[in-house]
């Protein structure tokens, strides 16, 4: 039977399914390598964890160590430097109100060079790779222990009035509203004063609990209680306060600086708040006074990147549940995940037995991407990527970041995307494919460019920008050239050049120019 209904109806239901099929490939393409994704790296400096590696390291030492660091994450995929230069109200950069850091000299307030600012050089760095730099400041921590020696212009020194001691530690008060305006006068002495990505808070604020220990505040409640009733309510305004003022004072100096904050994995637990998530764990709401979840409501942070550092198999705070409510609260800003690289281990420890499954946090990453209100990863630290996670750093390289990606849009800070780079020209020459351009002319904003992507195509080959496989180069500066080194001789290329705002928007393109390598 020829015509047979039910032949035709099996045949449509073949064209289906292999329609589906190619679909749902196409869609593990696009998740394996997405063209914007943010790929983030905390660089710490506390206790010398990543950067420096020690104190009293030469200038040319500490350069080469940074260099070094940039260069292997580059190689691995990712896009954005997370740097610590503020953890215990010191500096590590030269533009500040506060003494140096002990963990750069070994000293605090000792510099460690006339005219080297480890900021400014991380920052250049850093653009030159096509790779963003967030600042990292601890707001409220002053000192690491009870022995730490402090320079005599510290502020613990000149105003301890405005300190607790908590664990030996001593912290800001965040119920002083002196203690709000200058943590933020102190971020703006670097959001002012060098052209950062980022300002990053981390899971910092009260402190985490410890038996037998009470935050003596109850003087600065009774002084600053401003109509709270219960001390818990207040100390979690004190925060709010502060993120608040941080957020509006950064943007209003410059829109384009990012203001991201990382707190612990879990808001509040479903049997506290019926708007928590299905844990058993400890909350940043309860006990931390951090309300994670209402600065995202209201706006203040342009992204969240809790630190989720479960595996899927922790009974009191699964990952996968944790990572599905946190992408049901983001109301709209960014969703980054913070992944414990450092947990991993060979099996041979008694830590718990998920970290030694090589798959791990390859399988974090899957979920991660197949989720699309989740934006990308920030793994701690920098060195468990060549050390203890040396095995998943492969994995990005080889895998899932083996492309490069731009940082993910945030058209609530800037959707006006720049104009395209003029007069592109391709020349083969001895050393390569020299490119060379000249600025776009300004957009609506005022913008010109202040990075570029270059893509490339061999002969024959599609020409799609919107695929990261074709991605040749990223910069962060304004460089109008580029000398593609990797071109195969004998070959012929059509090249194509976009320009970025600061805040990643993306021009059209300009060319295709065409040339052939000799």
């Amino acid at each position: 039977m020829p015509n047979s209904p039910l032949k035709y109806n099996l045949f449509y239901a073949l064209l289906l399914t292999i329609f589906c099929a190619s679909t749902l490939n196409a869609q593990q393409e696009v998740k394996i390598a997405p063209k914007r994704e943010f790929r983030g790296v905390w660089v710490a400096s506390v206790a010398n964890i990543d950067w420096p590696s020690r104190q009293g390291l030469t200038v040319d030492q500490q350069k080469r160590e940074l260099i070094a660091i940039l260069d292997q994450h580059k190689k691995t995929g990712l896009n954005a430097i997370i740097l610590q230069i503020r953890p215990t109200a010191d500096a590590l950069y030269a533009k500040s109100r506060e003494p140096w850091s002990h963990w750069l000299m070994g000293k605090q307030g000792l510099a460690p060079a006339a005219g080297y600012d480890p900021l400014a050089f991380a920052i250049r760095e850093c653009h030159e790779r096509g790779m963003e730099l967030h600042a990292w400041f601890n707001p409220y921590r002053a000192t690491m222990s009870a022995n730490a020696v402090t320079h005599q212009d510290h502020i613990t020194k000149q105003r301890p009035e405005l300190f607790y001691r908590y664990g030996g530690q001593l912290l800001f008060d965040p119920g002083i509203p002196e203690n709000r305006a200058y943590i933020t006068q102190v971020i703006l002495d670097v959001v002012k004063g060098y052209d950062i990505d980022g300002v990053h808070f981390d899971d910092y604020f009260y402190p985490y609990r410890i038996a037998g220990q009470t935050i003596k505040d109850s003087a600065t409640f009774e002084k600053y209680g401003n109509g709270f009733t219960k001390i818990d309510d207040w100390r979690r305004n004190n925060v709010d306060l502060l993120v608040k003022m941080v957020n509006d004072s950064v943007h209003h100096y410059k829109k384009h600086v990012k203001f991201g904050i990382s707190p612990f994995g879990i808001w509040r637990n479903f049997r506290e708040d019926t708007l928590g998530s299905k844990t058993n764990g400890l909350s940043n709401y309860g006990e931390l006074y951090a309300d994670s979840r209402k600065w995202i409501k209201e706006g203040w942070v342009d992204y969240i990147n809790p630190q989720i550092y479960f595996s899927f198999s922790r009974a009191a705070a699964p990952f996968q549940v944790l990572l599905d409510w946190w992408d049901k609260n983001t109301y709209g800003r960014h969703l980054y995940i913070g992944q414990a690289a450092y947990l991993i281990h060979n099996g041979k420890t008694k830590r718990e037995a998920a970290w030694a499954k090589p798959n791990e946090i390859p399988n974090q990453i899957r979920a991660i991407r197949a989720n699309n209100r989740v934006q990308g990863s920030v793994y701690f630290s920098s060195k468990s990527l060549s050390t203890v996670a040396k095995g998943l750093a492969d994995s990005l390289r080889n895998d899932f970041y083996k492309y490069p990606a731009l940082p993910p849009l945030m058209p609530w800070i800037d959707d006006i995307v720049p104009n395209k780079p003029q007069n592109l020209t391709a020349e083969a020459t001895a050393d390569g494919i020299q490119l060379k351009w000249t600025k776009p002319l300004k957009a609506t904003d005022g913008e010109t460019a202040s990075g570029y992507v270059v893509y490339r195509f061999a002969e024959g080959e599609k020409i799609d920008i919107l695929d990261a496989k074709n991605i040749v180069k990223i910069v962060f500066l304004d460089y109008p050239f580029f000398l593609d080194t990797n071109a195969e001789k004998g070959k012929r290329y059509s090249y194509l050049v976009t320009a970025l705002d600061r805040i990643k928007n993306e021009s059209e393109a300009s060319g295709p120019v065409g040339v052939e390598t000799k």
